[in-house]
């Protein structure tokens, strides 16, 4: 009997040091895929303004009555970040956290927009979420002008007023995909690790001795 359970023991030992083997080859594996996977950029609609050009002024007003100027070269020298937001899209107020840090981090214009006729609704939101410092504007036309089907959206126009990046932004990731895109001079982030990964897999050619 003592025998027995002795060989049970160490039976089951060894598939324990089994498993273990196992897993830690499996969160090696995933390791090196994750290394592999490109990072995440916002997905950029083919419609609507086109990356690099001009965006057109538009004289807004916010919930509060103030004046909001969007597009066209920026008085403050700063870049503008657009947000569409909706009180009934569940991601979109998990992200207005992050558009805040963003912004913050970034020195960037934070401006809010919505559309819809249920005014006292978006007032709310607004207080609900503690954004009031920023604007916050109900206008169809703008989300017509940058072709906005889906939430959230944003588009982020450079201090000289041309359009730097756009796109359904889902997650922080997305979000911030915007700025890098604009940082580095590419219309999105898939399309700077396109220019990446071919330059990377050009042959290098030898020099002559």
């Amino acid at each position: 009997m003592t025998e027995t359970l002795l060989v049970s023991n160490v039976v089951l030992w060894c598939i324990v040091i089994a498993l273990t083997v196992v897993v830690v080859a499996l969160a090696r594996q995933v390791g090196i895929l994750h290394e592999r996977v490109a990072p995440a950029g916002a997905l950029m609609p083919g419609n609507g303004p086109k990356i690099g050009e001009l965006t057109e002024r538009q004289a807004l007003i916010d919930l509060d009555g103030r004046a909001v100027t969007i597009g066209g070269a920026s008085a403050e020298g700063a870049a503008t970040l657009v947000l569409w937001v909706s009180p009934t899209c569940p991601v979109c107020r998990s992200l207005v956290p992050t558009a805040l840090s963003l912004a913050k981090r970034e020195r960037l214009r934070l401006v809010f927009a919505s559309d819809g006729e249920k005014i006292g609704q978006h007032r709310a939101y607004v207080a609900d979420l503690g954004i009031e410092r920023h604007p916050y504007v109900v206008s169809q036309a703008l989300g017509m002008a940058y072709a906005v089907s889906r939430l959230p959206f944003a588009a982020l126009i450079a201090p000289d007023g041309t359009l730097a990046s756009k796109g359904l932004v889902n997650t922080r990731e997305h979000l911030e995909s915007l700025v890098e895109a604009m940082t580095s001079g590419v219309a999105s982030l898939q399309d700077y690790v396109r220019r990446v990964d071919g330059v990377s897999a050009r042959p290098v050619k030898e020099k002559a001795v």
